[in-house]
């Protein structure tokens, strides 16, 4: 897995317990995915080469392993697990920086997508090259259908 970024869980990230809440760990997964997107792909919003073409989650499941209470600084690690014709499936790791614990899982499934015509569209040929390097080595790219 890649690392991707780094934040610090503030006391407003957190619930009446102390702990980081649902809600902060899903920003912080977004944040890694939105990285993820553009380095694996090249996909750069603001530019006019990537005009009208974007994302779509439509899927997360999250396991929370480890609390995360606020003053913590996680890393968020993420690796592409398969890539389909216009879909790719991620897996990302949150852990704490000081001691390496395991804090939460998250398994993703983005649709490469058409803004202009709201609907999935193909994942280019530049973009299917640069996803190689990105996935695990047990992974392999699917042929036909979406991943």
């Amino acid at each position: 897995m890649i690392l991707l970024t780094r934040a610090v869980v503030q006391p407003w990230n957190c619930d009446m317990m102390g702990h980081m809440t649902t809600r902060f760990y899903v920003a912080f997964f977004d944040d890694a995915i939105n990285i993820l997107l553009g380095q694996a792909t090249g996909w750069a919003p603001t530019t006019p080469e990537w005009a009208d073409r974007g994302w779509a989650d439509v899927r997360h499941e999250i396991d929370f392993v480890g609390e995360v209470p606020s003053g913590v600084i996680v890393e968020i690690h993420g690796t592409v697990r398969t890539v389909g014709r216009t879909s790719i499936q991620t897996d990302y790791e949150m852990r704490r920086l000081h001691g390496g614990e395991l804090a939460a899982k998250l398994a993703a499934k983005t649709v490469f997508f058409n803004l202009a015509e709201r609907k999935s569209t193909p994942l280019t040929e530049p973009m299917l090259e640069r996803l190689k390097s990105w996935m695990t080595p047990a992974a392999a790219p699917s042929h036909g259908g979406d991943a």
